[in-house]
């Protein structure tokens, strides 16, 4: 239905939209937009886990292939806390780094006739001829930006603080490491994206990152402090950032994008533009492109563009709804640290896998554990947990948001 697309961003999301519009109809005049020059992209590795690979193989096998041959995986899960270590099977990931995943997408894009324009920044008054244009410009959206009255676009910040950075330590697991400093803990999660190249994303307290002085540190100086302070996990391995226009450490707090519709006449949001979820759950790739082929699909079943925008909407709404829940809960475990690291190592990481439920905030950490415990042996409690767990989370939810009103 939609002859001419212009994709405005050159992420996943904008250039799997791209390759799969053109596998349905050759004819589409699709042109895909990125301010950046080609090849350069912020950021290391990435996750995501086998269903992924199993539905990309179902809508492109040729890039699917690709993305799978550069990819690593690992089926466990460390976790390190004050010296002691422990373990847990069936973490079945994979990882692949995000320079080398645009690289393969924005072959394939090119290779199905896909016009690619580099170094090409789109203003928002200033938008391109097309019959649809996709905003993939990421969570400073500033298509988005230029109605955000429209969308009903909010943004909230977290807590902690986290810096994203790379390593030659290829970890053969998903590995958690946690450290007390005299200013509190600090962590980080370590994952493998090639051979010889892994992750870290590091987080801690605002008051641990303003004790540790990592608030003031140029980046050499806060590398060399976060190297000592994971020396075991890294295993003499140095890490690298990517610093700031003034020479300091890139460190952030996660901002979580909600809108209240993802469309306005011929212009649609897609992947972080749209929504984000926490980094802690390791689904922003995903999502974006699941937003992609969800878009896709609805462009080519509907008979008008409105319909076919509403039904995006609707379904990549639907689909997200447990995941936005299990990334916010995550958020929330890793700022209330000190309620669960005090348990044995053991029960700690367990409960660490079960930071997306909503009843775990709501328990004893000891009895969330039992009571956890039990349920793997007793489908009768099981099925109790399922059912009390959201009713527990929404009643306190509830009485919360009675007593602080306007928050949500």
């Amino acid at each position: 239905m939609c002859v001419k697309v212009a994709c405005v961003g050159g992420g996943p999301a904008g250039l799997y939209l791209s390759i799969l519009l053109k596998l349905r109809d050759p004819s589409h005049e699709i042109t895909v937009h990125e301010r950046d020059p080609e090849g350069a992209t912020y950021g290391w590795g990435v996750t995501y886990w086998r269903e992924l690979l199993d539905t990309l193989h179902e809508h492109d096998p040729e890039s699917a292939r690709a993305i799978d041959e550069s990819s690593v995986g690992w089926s466990e899960g460390v976790a390190h806390v004050r010296g002691l270590t422990t373990r847990r099977s069936g973490d079945e990931g994979r990882g692949i780094g995000r320079h080398r995943l645009l690289e393969i997408l924005a072959a394939r894009a090119r290779s199905l006739g896909v016009r690619l324009e580099f170094e090409y920044r789109i203003a928002p008054e200033n938008l391109p001829d097309a019959d649809l244009v996709v905003a993939g410009d990421g969570v400073h959206s500033a298509l988005r930006g230029r109605h955000t009255d429209h969308f009903g676009t909010r943004i909230g910040a977290g807590r902690n603080r986290y810096t994203w950075l790379g390593t030659s330590k290829a970890f053969d697991a998903f590995t958690f490491a946690f450290v007390e400093t005299g200013h509190g803990w600090i962590w980080c999660y370590g994952y493998g994206y090639g051979p010889d190249a892994g992750t870290c994303v590091v987080e801690c307290a605002p008051e641990t990152w303003t004790g540790l002085g990592l608030d003031t540190a140029n980046e050499a100086d806060a590398l060399a402090l976060l190297e000592k302070l994971f020396a075991d996990v890294l295993d003499g391995h140095p890490l690298a950032g990517r610093s700031g226009a003034d020479g300091g450490a890139q460190w952030l707090t996660f901002h979580t994008v909600t809108n209240r519709t993802w469309h306005r006449d011929n212009l649609v949001l897609i992947g972080d533009a749209a929504h984000t979820t926490h980094y802690s759950i390791g689904a922003g790739t995903t999502l974006a492109l699941q937003d992609a082929i969800t878009l896709a699909g609805a462009l080519h079943e509907q008979p008008a563009l409105p319909q076919a925008l509403a039904r995006y909407e609707q379904e990549r709404r639907q689909a997200l709804l447990p995941i936005q829940s299990a990334a916010r809960h995550s958020a929330q475990w890793y700022e209330n640290l000190p309620r669960y690291i005090d348990l044995p190592p053991h029960r700690m990481f367990a409960l660490l896998g079960q930071r997306h439920s909503p009843l775990l905030p709501y328990l004893p950490p000891e009895l969330y554990y039992r009571i956890d415990r039990a349920t793997g042996q007793l489908e009768v409690l099981r099925r109790l947990k399922r059912r009390l767990g959201p009713k527990v989370a929404s009643a306190v939810h509830a009485r919360a948001s009675r007593s602080r009103p306007g928050l949500t």
